[in-house]
């Protein structure tokens, strides 16, 4: 799966899709695909990251208490 990261629009491909998903992971690992070939992997930290439109990555990904805060 592909994100951006959020400052310099640059796509990231999600090595392990279920740390993005869950709430609890700040940081995923993942290959920055800039230049030619993808990078070797790195953590990001998810607050840094969107969709490639722009769009936030959903609250349910980001904050375990988001149930809490209505």
């Amino acid at each position: 799966m592909f994100v951006a990261d959020k400052s310099s629009g640059h796509l990231i491909e999600v090595l392990d899709t279920l740390d993005l998903f869950d709430p609890h992971v700040n940081s995923v690992k993942g290959s920055l695909h800039y230049g030619e070939e993808a990078q070797d992997p790195e953590s990001f930290p998810k607050a840094e990251l969107v969709f490639p439109s722009g769009e936030p990555l959903p609250v349910c990904w980001t904050d375990p208490d988001y149930r809490r805060k209505r």
